[in-house]
């Protein structure tokens, strides 16, 4: 039999020593996190006998380098590692489970198990809804001969996805509905409070003392207020979604594209003779192969409806290798006519959005969105800063990107010039040809 010794500081002994419902551990780089949740785990299990464990991280790669190869070397004579089902077996019938939710659909793959505990590290890499499900799996299993109140362990930093549902809970210590601050615990750790890396790699704090002012304050001081939150803050349930109704016949309507195998998401928008924007119907499906996406966009949208153009993402213009074709060439083989190349700067992208999600003259919204569209009024809400561009938004969790992306192409087929950026003139460096606008760009002036 296998012997561990361990040798935990202050802050990483409260948290073995919680008995909170739901108890999280961090709050800034260096505090010891990811060992203090392997730790926590490897005692329960040993603690108490069929007792069932799930340990998560966001991604698979996260989840090998943070969690299996070490527990593998920590386990080695004590717990049996079994590849396949990704766990840890216990000799008294404890199990560790391990796991990832790259997408947010991963976590519906839990639904309808138990686990006595959750450990969820990194914490904010996680949205509210795959934390939410997951509370749902935290349950007696029946497997136990004692009872276990269920317990869920949280890690994470400032920032990510899931900063503003965790800063709620953990941090500001605000709760609705059902939710009771008896059931919540927060242990602050910071880089201060890890002894071996003060003694052994003094460098590193060196290293986050010197990154810029925001992002330092989060990392070395943990300080949940420096990290701006959602990219979109104007965005409002109660003003920007409405329930559907029909659209007047004699509305003009277009399409937003974002397309990629890992996701096609297409929205159809009206416009009212006001000039509002109105996103009635929405796609978003994985997997489907370019012929197949037109097909299914041509599906959905009912026959005799007119819809002026799909603006889609550049990218569907570059040629194949395989066909020698571009994925607008495909498409439009496929049946899907009118496409249009979408402006793709994303900055100036981003401003026109929030430009129609702003109250105008009238104390309405330039947009809005039936609630059907759920993915869309899912994933706006969810994005994030950029961390190296200001103006932009994170392309991560990349699951959530693709929506707002159509409606960023979208919105900018139809972008007033007061926000957009005015064009250079043509340097006398460029032939006549080069400089001669494109006959589609000429079209596309007058058709939006």
């Amino acid at each position: 039999m296998g012997e561990i010794i361990i040798n935990p500081n202050e802050k990483q002994r409260l948290f073995f020593e919680s008995e909170a419902r739901y108890t999280a551990y961090g709050g800034a780089r260096g505090g010891g996190k990811s060992w203090a949740m392997r730790i926590k785990m490897i005692l329960l299990a040993l603690n108490y006998p069929a007792i069932n464990i799930l340990l998560l991280r966001r991604t698979l790669g996260e989840l090998r380098e943070n969690h299996i190869l070490p527990l593998q070397k920590i386990l080695c004579d004590i717990a049996e590692y079994r590849e396949s089902q990704k766990e840890f077996r216990f000799k008294n019938g404890s199990r560790i489970k391990l796991g990832y939710c790259d997408a947010e659909s991963d976590v519906l793959q839990y639904q309808g198990q138990s686990y006595e505990v959750i450990g969820l590290e990194e914490a904010t890499h996680f949205t509210y809804f795959q934390f939410q499900c997951l509370t749902e799996c935290n349950r007696v299993s029946g497997s136990m001969k004692k009872p276990f109140a269920p317990r869920m362990f949280l890690t994470a930093n400032p920032g990510g996805v899931g900063h503003d549902w965790f800063k709620r809970l953990f941090v500001d210590r605000q709760y609705r509905g059902n939710e009771k601050a008896e059931n919540y615990a927060f242990i602050r750790s910071l880089v201060f409070d890890n002894g071996y890396i003060m003694e052994n790699n003094p460098e590193y704090v060196e290293a986050l003392m010197a990154l810029p002012e925001k992002r330092r304050a989060a990392m070395l001081y943990g300080d949940w207020d420096s990290f701006e939150g959602a990219f979109f803050p104007e965005f409002c349930r109660e003003v920007h979604v409405c329930r559907p109704f029909k659209i007047p016949p004699h509305w003009q309507k277009f399409c937003g594209l974002d397309y990629g195998l890992d996701m096609t998401a297409c929205l159809w928008i009206a416009v009212s003779p006001e000039g509002r924007l109105y996103v009635y119907r929405e796609l978003y499906k994985s997997g489907l192969l370019l012929s197949e996406a037109a097909k299914k966009i041509r599906e959905v949208t009912p026959s005799g409806e007119n819809i002026r153009y799909t603006v889609a993402s550049p990218d569907l213009w570059n040629r194949r290798q395989e066909s020698g074709k571009s994925g607008a060439e495909i498409m439009n083989a496929a049946g899907l006519t009118g496409l249009k190349k979408a402006v793709n700067e994303r900055v100036n992208g981003w401003r026109v959005v929030r430009e129609y999600l702003k109250d105008g003259e009238d104390g309405k919204s330039g947009i809005c969105i039936f609630d059907c569209c759920e993915n869309l009024i899912r994933c706006l809400p969810l994005l994030r800063f950029d961390e190296n561009v200001k103006e932009d938004a994170a392309g991560t969790p990349h699951e959530i990107t693709h929506a707002p992306e159509a409606l960023r192409y979208a919105l900018m087929s139809r972008a007033p010039k007061s926000v957009l950026p005015e064009k250079k003139k043509p340097s006398y460096a460029y032939s006549f040809e080069g400089a001669r606008p494109q006959k589609e760009s000429y079209r596309s002036i007058i058709d939006y």
